[in-house]
C-alpha cells in the first residue's frame, strides 16, 4: 500500500496491493487497485461519505452452498469482514453499505486442480454480499483483461474503471505472487504513484 498524488484528479490516491484493503473517512482521498483475477468490493456508506475498498482471491474453488464452510470461502470471508469492521468502526453502518464489485478477469495461469478460481471469486462476493443483505449497486466483472479501478467515495462512491488489453507487468506479478501464496497456504482460518488515466481510457460506472 502506498500514495500517491494523481494529477487528472488532483487527489492523494492510496493504492492497494493483492491482499489488503483501505478504508477512507470523510477526505477527498481516492482509493486504487490493478485487478486480473482477483476481485475488489467498494464499499460505500453514502450517508457519512465512509468507504473503502478492498482486493483479494480465494485459495480454491468454491460452492454457493459453501459460503459458511469451505476454507475458501473463509478466506474470502476474512478479507470482507475486515473491511467492513473497520468501516463500522468509524462510524459507518453495516444497514446503510452498498457494493460496487469489479474483477475476477482470466487473466492467470491456474493449474487444473485449482478450480475455476476467477469464477468462484465472482460466486463467493455475490453470495456473500446476498447473505449479508449489503444491494450490488454496479460491477464490471469477468472478462479475459484486466482492470485499473480508482474509487472516490467522496464523490459519491464515484468508481473510474480502465480494461488493460495487456496487464501491467510489476501489476500482474504482483497479483501472480499473491496467487502463489493463497494457492499456497496451509492454514484452516486467515487473519492477520498511480498511473494517470487519459480522456478517452476510463469508464465512469456511473454513466
Amino acid at each position: 500500500m502506498y500514495k500517491s498524488f494523481n494529477r487528472k484528479l488532483q487527489k492523494d490516491i492510496i493504492v492497494i496491493q493483492p491482499g489488503e484493503y483501505y478504508v477512507v473517512d470523510r477526505t477527498p482521498e481516492g482509493i486504487a487497485t490493478v485487478l486480473g483475477s482477483c476481485i475488489a468490493v467498494c464499499f460505500m456508506d453514502a450517508e457519512l461519505g465512509i468507504g473503502g475498498m478492498n482486493h483479494f482471491m480465494l485459495p480454491g474453488d468454491f460452492r454457493n452452498d459453501e459460503v459458511f464452510a469451505s476454507r475458501s470461502s473463509r478466506y474470502g470471508m476474512f478479507a470482507m469482514e475486515s473491511i467492513i469492521n473497520e468501516m463500522m468502526k468509524k462510524g459507518a453502518r453495516r444497514d446503510r453499505l452498498t457494493a460496487k464489485i469489479f474483477g475476477g478477469g482470466h487473466v492467470l495461469n491456474f493449474r487444473k486442480s485449482d478450480g475455476n478460481i476467477p469464477l468462484a471469486n465472482i460466486n463467493f462476493v455475490k453470495t456473500y454480499l446476498q447473505y449479508e443483505e449489503i444491494p450490488i449497486i454496479a460491477s464490471d466483472i469477468g472478462g479475459d483483461t484486466g482492470r485499473k479501478i480508482i474509487f472516490i467515495p467522496s464523490e459519491g462512491g464515484r468508481v473510474l474503471v480502465k480494461k488493460l488489453l495487456k496487464s501491467p507487468d510489476q501489476a500482474m506479478e504482483q497479483e501472480n505472487k499473491y496467487k502463489a501464496a493463497v494457492l499456497n497456504t496451509k492454514k484452516e482460518d486467515v487473519s492477520g504513484g498511480v498511473t494517470i488515466f487519459t480522456k478517452g481510457d476510463i469508464r465512469d460506472d456511473k454513466e
